[in-house]
């Protein structure tokens, strides 16, 4: 009986960013014929090489810069956060030009063909407060009052790269009460001082009570 293409076995992956390792189980093929085979396809301009061992399927409707997301820190999670997740939520406008992730690996930017990923450390007792976007199962990424928190976090440790927030719309959705919950859980003294700080400049302020 005839093997079939490996563009099949692409499209019985079920989703858009896959690993040559992980083809090659399901194609029961060696990792140096499915690595020759993958990049022929690329080639063709039926497949995108992503980075080494890394590549998505253009054809998938859901491929997009995110989805390759979980495979950027081997052995490790990431979750989008920052000014990324602040702008998948809705809390600002500006389309960031680089993706922000969390992750407890060292921060570095990783470069690929579907887009450059700037990764930020953070400590392991902080990395938290996050989950599939939208239910799915293609990517992490905060909560919106978590990605704000760790945006002040993060411009603690930056030079206030983060700090600043123009066009920050806060929806009805947002609770203080679980950013400021957060807030409270950052390890470092200082940097916790400073977050809720910015925080609270950053916060509706509750309506004077008549006396």
């Amino acid at each position: 009986m005839p093997r079939e293409p490996l563009i099949k076995y692409v499209r019985r992956m079920g989703r858009p960013v896959f690993t040559t390792r992980e083809l090659a189980a399901l194609a029961g093929k060696s990792l140096s014929s499915t690595s020759q085979g993958l990049g022929y396809l690329a080639r063709q301009g039926l497949l995108i090489k992503v980075r080494r061992g890394l590549w998505a399927d253009p054809a998938d409707e859901r491929l997009s810069v995110f989805a390759a997301v979980p495979f950027l820190v081997p052995g490790q999670r990431a979750y989008i956060s920052f000014i990324s997740a602040l702008h998948l939520h809705g809390l600002i406008e500006q389309i960031p030009r680089v993706t922000t992730l969390a992750s407890t690996a060292h921060s570095r930017i990783v470069r690929t063909s579907l887009g450059d990923y700037r990764i930020h450390r953070i400590a392991p007792s902080f990395f938290a407060g996050f989950d599939w976007y939208r239910g799915g199962k293609s990517f992490l990424i905060a909560s919106q009052e978590k990605a704000l928190v760790d945006t002040l976090y993060l411009s603690v440790h930056r030079k206030k790269q983060y700090r600043h927030f123009p066009e920050l719309h806060l929806p009805g959705s947002f609770s203080c009460r679980k950013a400021r919950d957060w807030a409270r859980r950052i390890p470092s003294a200082r940097a916790r001082t400073a977050v809720s700080r910015e925080l609270e400049r950053l916060l509706p302020q509750p309506y004077p009570t008549s006396r």
